[in-house]
């Protein structure tokens, strides 16, 4: 029987859970401080046991899941390898941060224990435990970053065992990933929080800001929403990085300075030309850091039941809906539903389905 022992069952952790047990040949512990976050794993059943306990988690585990904050990581390590772990154990992680982690446990795990860090590239606009799913990672990238020094063995055995998430095992050096990751996920939300908070001293003298920033202002800020002491952590951490990726930026924006102050038509063109071929290229397909969402917009009466009437739709056809909002309902004008869906697939289908009724825009 394979241990499975995850400590911080929220999203990702939950969702790691869910892709083993009920699994043979798998047990799949849950770890949380929290009492009562043990009873609500329970009762989910997001895993087959749920302790306080780090020690009964840990004891006789085959591979020990960090899913806790990137700030906590360190301090989960050592505190790991202090306790009589299984000979041959596999200590892992799921930060997206990978360099500090990985040169700290390198310095503390001992003989015949193995950490390798690792970073699982898919979200979901929500959080906790509620949003885990075991096709969460399907179709993703799985970053492995093991230390030098590691066994082959070792990290084919844990590629191998990751292979139930159904997501492509990738390997990268720990440094390599912190610079990657903190251009294509870290630094566009800094981006866009930054970008929200400008909005939002200007919309203190002139709350038209807020009323008119909807559409596609909402959606291209979404990720400013994050949770701010997970960001905190992530920013603090991957900081030297950051630093050099936010002067490059600067260096972008200089370059819209120069060009719109000189009206440089062409060359404002050219900058867009250039950003539309790269974005082209891009895998549209693959899960990423970035959580997609594929929307379509419905026009409703404001009639009681409207909304359960569409949700029944929706359930009826088996097509699953990720978020829906309110965006604008009162009696002279029609209600319009932001409705959001995890695949283009489903908004396709969803559009058909709902067009044969309502008036649909996507």
């Amino acid at each position: 029987m394979t241990k499975i022992a995850i400590f911080g069952v929220g999203l990702i952790g939950g969702s790691l859970a869910l892709c083993y047990k009920g699994k043979p040949g798998y047990t799949v512990v849950g770890h949380s401080p929290n009492p009562k976050s043990v009873e609500k794993l329970l009762k989910r059943g997001v895993v087959d046991i749920a302790t306080t306990s780090m020690a009964e988690a840990a004891q006789d585990a085959d591979y020990l899941f960090l899913c806790v904050p990137v700030g906590m990581l360190e301090d989960y390590v050592k505190q790991l390898v202090e306790l009589p772990l299984k000979p041959g154990c596999i200590i892992t992680d799921v930060g997206s941060t990978k360099a500090s982690v990985t040169e700290s446990a390198a310095a503390v795990v001992r003989e015949g224990v193995y950490f390798i860090g690792g970073h699982p590239m898919a979200g979901s606009e929500r959080h906790g435990v509620e949003a885990a799913s075991s096709h969460l990672f399907e179709n993703a990238f799985y970053v492995l970053t093991p230390a030098e020094g590691t066994p082959e063995l070792e990290v084919d055995r844990l590629t191998a065992f990751l292979s139930e998430t159904k997501a492509q095992v990738v390997r990268v050096d720990a440094r390599e990933h912190d610079e990657i990751v903190g251009a294509i996920s870290h630094l566009p939300h800094i981006i866009a929080v930054a970008l929200v908070n400008q909005v939002r001293v200007y919309n203190e003298t002139n709350p038209l800001y807020q009323n008119l920033a909807a559409g596609g202002f909402r959606d291209i800020t979404r990720i400013a929403a994050s949770e701010p002491s997970i960001w905190r952590d992530i920013l603090v951490n991957n900081r030297e990085v950051l630093l050099k990726l936010l002067q490059d930026w600067n260096g972008e924006i200089a370059r819209f300075i120069q060009l719109i102050e000189q009206s440089d038509g062409e060359g404002i063109a050219e900058q867009f030309r250039l950003s539309g071929e790269f974005r082209g290229k891009l895998p549209e397909r693959r899960k990423g850091m970035l959580t997609s969402l594929y929307d379509i917009y419905v026009d409703v009466p404001d009639h009681p039941g409207i909304i359960g009437s569409i949700a029944t739709l929706l359930g009826n056809a088996r097509i699953n809906l990720s978020n829906l909002q309110i965006i604008e309902s009162r009696e002279d004008v029609p209600g319009i539903l932001r409705l959001s869906f995890r695949n283009q697939e489903e908004a396709d289908r969803a559009s058909e389905l709902l067009g044969e009724q309502y008036a649909v825009h996507v």
